[in-house]
């Protein structure tokens, strides 16, 4: 039996863009969240553009790479699905997608074998409805509809995140450690009796018939309280200074007598 082919990522292809530098923005968007087939259809400047290898910051090998087309049909004819970028309503029949849900299908398509192509409209215009017929889904964003129009390099950025989205499971919350690790139960004891300790001698716990409840109030704030073992030190280490300032009689060595 056989065994399937790697799945292949999607194609960007950049039709008629206008500007070198939005095609190398866009070649260092895309390489930002791991995409490298760019495929351009009749650059208004013509190929290669000096000012898109200016922009591309350091993502010159998508631009490397980039194919030349002289329109849609041929930039997207080994694709077996397309998807056509576009904030404008269209008067045709299309299944619409948010970039999210474009994403999620574009990566359920390609791991099924299939080939997919993204397209991006001009700058000034956009796609035209004789690019958004050949594809098979219609994406759009939500935006402000005063203000729908994205910038080319934003709107390939945007699709680039939502691919790296729908295929890399990320964390969506975690703790930079910094090379410290979390305080143990007994290092959090010991720094929830140093306290008591010393809070009970400074008389803190008054009146006496409470003091029982106010300890289990401080206990139930150290357990909210996510420290790491360097964390405990330092309180322990404040507490300790603070008890040699009493002793001192509550002022900083050096200081004069109070006004």
């Amino acid at each position: 039996m056989s065994e399937r082919p790697d799945p292949v990522p999607p194609v960007f292809v950049l039709v008629r863009p206008q500007m070198g530098e939005n095609i190398g923005a866009a070649a260092r968007g895309m390489l930002n969240f791991g995409l490298t087939r760019m495929r351009l259809v009749a650059p208004r400047d013509g190929w290669p553009n000096p000012a898109a290898v200016a922009m591309a910051s350091g993502a010159g090998r998508v631009l490397d790479a980039a194919q030349v087309h002289p329109d849609v049909a041929q930039a997207v004819g080994d694709c077996t699905r397309v998807y056509a970028t576009t904030a404008r309503p269209r008067d045709m029949t299309k299944v619409v997608m948010t970039p999210e849900e474009a994403a999620r299908d574009m990566a359920a398509h390609v791991q099924a074998g299939g080939r997919a192509a993204v397209l991006f409209g001009p700058e000034r215009s956009g796609l035209t409805n004789d690019d958004v017929i050949r594809a098979h889904v219609i994406v759009t964003v939500d935006v402000n509809p005063d203000f729908p129009s994205l910038n080319l390099a934003q709107c390939v950025l945007l699709m680039a995140y939502e691919w790296r989205r729908a295929t890399h499971a990320a964390e969506p919350v975690r703790i930079a450690m910094a090379g410290a690790e979390w305080a143990t139960a007994e290092e959090m004891e010991h720094l929830a009796r140093h306290y008591e300790e010393r809070l009970e001698q400074a008389g803190w716990f008054w009146p006496p018939h409470r003091a029982d409840s106010m300890k289990a109030t401080l206990r139930n704030l150290w357990s909210r309280m996510p420290l790491t073992g360097h964390d405990v030190q330092i309180l322990h280490g404040i507490l300790r200074q603070m008890v040699r300032w009493a002793r001192r009689g509550g002022r900083v060595e050096g200081d004069g007598p109070e006004a």
